[in-house]
């Protein structure tokens, strides 16, 4: 069957009202399109577990603290729905600006300390932007289950917060990064690289790596992990590291002594691309 494209908040509610009349478990998958692998697996975690199934694409304008990065998104709507399509999506939801933002907004969701460090330090107004147009799409297609990516991580911190402390009736369920063969981790933003720019990129996992490793087996000085990490990196002229973290996975805040799980967040430019990752670190038992 193939899956029906909508680009109005009255149709795409519409067109669930069946699905929630049958009492079927609805997923909302969220995404600003450009769909790779990572949303595959997004797609496919999402349909094994719902009855009914909606992607939503839409480069929100209101999450970009740059134009030119706004501008230079990619856009690919008719792949995205033939790849939506074969992954067994019901609906997919691609709403004009103008529906999704018909007069200035003037409310928006702020989820306060989670958004301090990391990429909120460098970004200013992107997480308000995130939860805001997540909360909308939440509303709109009211979803049972919303299926979000571990490679934005504070992101998806953010996310959380926002639907447990509004009381909102969705579960946030977390999926694995997915990565290429030589670990960069699969973006959206991939594909704007150049291939020299692209040969450079598995440092960033690389460094993370390193970083975990010394964790798990059993470094308790951030300073100290952060300093193998941005070797690693420093050995790349086309990187440049915009922040290397080691943070509470929780709280999104950095740890003085690192005694349980870490996570170890980065974020780096490779000529006018940003790249983000990150991994969950923990010290071996064995260790």
């Amino acid at each position: 069957m193939s899956a029906q494209l909508i680009r109005g908040i009255p149709e795409v509610r519409g067109a669930l009202a069946r699905a929630r009349r049958e009492a079927k478990i609805i997923g909302l998958v969220p995404t600003m399109g450009a769909l790779h692998a990572g949303h595959g697996r997004l797609i496919e975690t999402a349909r094994r577990e719902c009855g009914s199934l909606a992607v939503s694409v839409f480069v929100n304008p209101i999450q970009f603290n740059r134009a030119d990065d706004y501008e230079r998104y990619p856009r690919t709507l008719d792949a995205d729905l033939r790849f939506s399509e074969a992954l067994g999506a019901d609906i997919v939801f691609a709403p004009e600006i103008s529906a999704m933002y018909p007069c200035p907004q003037r409310a928006y969701v702020d989820v306060e300390v989670l958004t301090d460090g990391l990429c909120g330090k460098f970004r200013p107004g992107h997480f308000r932007g995130v939860a805001t147009v997540v909360m909308k799409l939440l509303n709109i297609v009211q979803p049972d289950r919303a299926y979000f990516g571990e490679k934005d991580a504070q992101q998806l911190a953010v996310i959380r917060r926002m639907v447990h402390d509004l009381d909102m009736p969705v579960a946030i369920v977390a999926v694995p990064t997915v990565r290429e063969p030589d670990g960069l981790a699969l973006s959206s933003r991939n594909r704007l690289l150049s291939p020299e720019e692209r040969s450079a990129a598995p440092a960033l996992y690389q460094s993370l790596q390193a970083a975990a490793r010394l964790v798990a087996q059993g470094a308790r000085n951030p300073e100290e992990v952060k300093r193998e990490a941005l070797a690693i990196l420093a050995r790349q002229p086309r990187m440049r590291v915009e922040y290397f973290e080691v943070v509470d996975p929780g709280g999104m805040q950095p740890v003085a002594e690192i005694r349980g799980a870490v996570l170890i967040a980065a974020a780096v430019w490779l000529g006018p691309t940003r790249l983000i990752d990150n991994l969950l670190a923990c010290k071996n038992e064995q260790s």
